[in-house]
């Protein structure tokens, strides 16, 4: 029987069973939530049910969620507060426009910063060391006066690796700035609390978590400055405008409902099969290199480097055995190019371009462990026998 088998829950997950019960049992529920009458109050009601539990398993206030259509909408609705200069605006943004980031955001992050540059604000852009963990000791130096907001994501998307997020926010406060954590990869894999992290931003999306895509929330701290990037309506307390995605939002608060019922259980068993994997691939594929924090990471992503073997080689091959996994290049204009966090822990472009991420996730069995634990070595040994330059070497 032909095997198909999904290794790449950080790029998406399934809907959870019970989050497609709950759209199933809510595709009527067609009322504006914003109108004043029956169909209006019904949707308004279980919209506002579903933010005190999203609330909840973050340790925040109802009203310091805001739903908006994804994370990289969150994002870059948080990079715009610093940039609002209108005098006419009551945001009360920040006098303080500087921005500070790292290289192995998102590029959500990284673009739009980039984009932000370009129009006149000042960004400056932190390292990592080899393990993807931020440069402190940059990050401090980079820190002065005029630095308005420091985000840092909470975990990469592609190594895994978590940073220190409460000691960083708390260096970043010390300096008189605000936090914002891209937290994405996190909520729903790792336990998250915005009031123990202190953060004053907080990004998360629903199609992480086996939620819906088109759907998530932008935590903002009571008290901070804020300024809508998207206007014309008075959702949201005035704060994103557009009719709200009552069935997205409905099926994002029922995933996070099973990820509080999930997630420790998964956590432990997703670790120990990371570390299977791991050990597998040391002891069965030689010139191989694990990428990202060894402790400090996400217990279902493992990111490998294997020189002589080309990424997208390796990900058709395992495409053909029913495997699907992540590369670490990316497609821009028709060309591949290597990651650039893979880059920035110092990697070569070749060493990158020989990378797969390998993410796990609450669908996957102990049989689709040992069936990549058993493909792999073998395309390798393939993709490296059509590379003349690898076996020159060897």
């Amino acid at each position: 029987m032909e095997r198909h088998v999904y290794f790449d829950h950080n790029a998406t997950t399934p809907l959870h069973p019970e989050v497609k019960q709950v759209i199933s049992e809510t595709l009527d529920l067609f009322g504006n939530p914003s109108s004043l009458h029956e169909f209006g109050r019904a949707s308004r009601r279980m919209i506002e049910e579903a933010r005190e539990k999203i609330a909840g398993f973050i340790n925040a206030d109802p009203e310091e969620v805001i739903f908006v259509g994804s994370g990289s909408e969150a994002n870059n609705t948080v990079l715009s507060i610093f940039t609002c200069s209108s005098s006419r605006c009551s945001c009360g943004a920040p006098h303080r426009k500087n921005i500070i980031t790292t290289t192995i955001e998102h590029p959500c992050i990284i673009e739009t910063s980039k984009c932000l540059a370009e129009r006149g604000t000042q960004v400056k852009f932190v390292g990592v060391d080899p393990f993807g963990k931020v440069d402190r000791q940059h990050l401090e130096e980079s820190l002065n006066s005029d630095a308005g907001l420091v985000s840092v994501m909470m975990a990469n998307n592609e190594i895994g690796t978590l940073q220190d997020i409460k000691d960083i926010a708390a260096s970043v406060h010390a300096q008189g700035a605000l936090f914002h954590t891209d937290a994405v990869q996190a909520v729903g894999k790792i336990p998250v609390d915005v009031r123990d992290l202190d953060v004053d931003f907080l990004t998360l999306s629903g199609h992480k978590i086996y939620g819906p895509k088109g759907i998530g929330t932008l935590y903002v701290r009571r008290g901070v400055p804020f300024c809508p990037m998207i206007r014309g309506g008075h959702q949201e307390k005035g704060r994103r405008a557009g009719t709200e995605n009552t069935l997205g939002i409905l099926g994002l608060a029922k995933a996070i409902e099973m990820r509080q019922k999930e997630m420790d259980a998964e956590t432990k068993r997703l670790k120990e099969w990371k570390d299977y994997l791991t050990d597998t691939f040391k002891q069965r594929i030689p010139d191989s290199h694990i990428n990202g924090h060894p402790q400090d990471s996400l217990p279902n992503t493992l990111n490998i480097s294997f020189s002589g073997a080309e990424g997208e080689a390796i990900l058709l091959y395992l495409d053909l055995a029913g495997i699907a996994v992540s590369t670490g290049s990316t497609c821009a204009s028709g060309f591949l190019d290597p990651s650039h966090v893979l880059l920035a822990t110092g990697l070569s472009p070749e060493q990158a371009h020989g990378s797969i991420r390998i993410s796990m996730g609450r669908g996957t069995t102990r049989a689709d462990v040992e069936y990549l634990a058993e493909q792999l070595p073998q395309v390798i040994a393939r993709v490296r026998s059509m590379s003349s330059a690898y076996a020159k070497e060897t």
